[in-house]
């Protein structure tokens, strides 16, 4: 089969943008082209012909090296749909054909407190697909099938399903962990992947929120008014009102400090990604105790995701027939992908095709 192969850590290289890690070879093009060995199940294990994968900024922090793939080489990719084409004698819950997806968990111990809580997201033994383990940006991926989502009947066109399965996922848990309630007003800080999906569940959620959207990005900002934003603006703007809630999904530092200004009295603020930059770190040196912090203000990460999180999203999905702005590329244009990604070209998601 064909895939895209992550070999060794190195910075991407970017027009405009100085180099980050010193230590690391600069590439224009990180991930190298291989024919290698279709997977074979394990006893419970299915391997899904994929069909399309996502494409994710954690992939950006595994190439450079803020989270070290625990093995070398790797193959990338946590947003995989497809279809099964084999799985092992124990398999209970797929059968050949059916529409099958993974998201970031890949597995868990399954025995933790945290495991039986249905927390396996904070599972010492938390393993992620793309990282720990081979995933989709290849032609077949195996996974067990309790880490393993069925893709709903009326979620037909896998081209949109790939980045429900970590952005839409991940923005459905970042929302969860807000706390939102209706009639209250949120700030999305950022508004790429994820964030154009957390807008759409708002709107089906919390119909009477107002929602404003903070991005350097003059394309994200029009989209995000076409998606039912109330107010767009910078991310060192100041909110017309207050907001109670806040989801940072942005690589720097600098916007905690803006989203904590903005943040009302008892407001939560929610950072949803795994690693944050080193460039503008220093920044968090501007933050103020009475200003950013004070009056019961908290600030909350998430942390992975769990297959509960999968479950109920695809769900909630399917239900309000949600949508992302879908920018396409072949397996062998990953490297362009990831390329522009970095640079934030385009707004939505950008999704591999690799098979009909």
């Amino acid at each position: 089969m064909k895939a895209m192969v992550l070999k060794e850590i190195c910075e991407i290289k970017t027009e405009g943008r100085a180099q980050q890690k010193k230590e690391v070879p600069v590439k224009t093009e990180p991930l190298e082209p291989e024919n290698i060995p279709i997977p074979k199940p394990g006893p419970k294990d299915i391997v899904i012909k994929v069909s399309a994968c996502g494409v994710c900024r954690t992939e950006l922090d595994q190439i450079e090296g803020r989270i070290l793939p625990p093995k070398l080489p790797i193959i990338l990719g946590h947003q995989p749909v497809g279809t099964v084409s084999n799985l092992g004698e124990k398999v209970k819950k797929f059968k050949i054909g059916d529409k099958a997806g993974a998201t970031w968990i890949f597995s868990s111990c399954r025995q933790c407190e945290f495991c039986c809580k249905e927390q396996d997201n904070l599972c010492d033994e938390f393993k992620a697909t793309g990282c720990h383990a081979d995933g989709g940006y290849a032609e077949y991926m195996r996974i067990s099938e309790d880490f393993a989502h069925k893709i709903p009947d009326n979620l037909t066109d896998l081209i949109y399903v790939a980045p429900l399965m970590c952005s839409g996922v991940v923005g459905y848990r970042s929302l969860k962990l807000t706390q939102m309630e209706d009639g209250k007003n949120i700030g999305l800080y950022g508004f790429g992947s994820a964030h154009h999906l957390v807008i759409q569940m708002i709107n089906y959620k919390f119909s009477n929120a107002k929602k404003f959207v903070f991005s350097r990005n003059v394309d994200e900002r029009k989209l995000a008014v076409r998606l039912g934003a109330d107010w767009v603006g910078d991310i060192e703007d100041t909110a017309p009102e207050k907001i109670d809630f806040a989801i940072d999904t942005t690589p720097v530092w600098k916007t905690m400090i803006f989203a904590l200004g903005n943040l009302n009295k008892g407001g939560r603020l929610v950072i949803n990604l795994i690693r944050k930059e080193e460039a503008d770190k220093d920044y968090l040196l501007k933050l103020d105790y009475p200003k950013h912090l004070w009056l019961e203000k908290e600030i909350k990460t998430v942390a992975n995701v769990s297959v509960k999180d999968g479950e109920e999203f695809l769900g909630v999905a399917a239900k309000m027939k949600i949508k992302p702005k879908v920018q396409l590329y072949e397996l062998n244009e990953a490297n362009k992908a990831l390329t522009e990604l970095k640079n934030g070209k385009s707004t939505g998601s950008k999704v591999l095709k690799i098979a009909d």
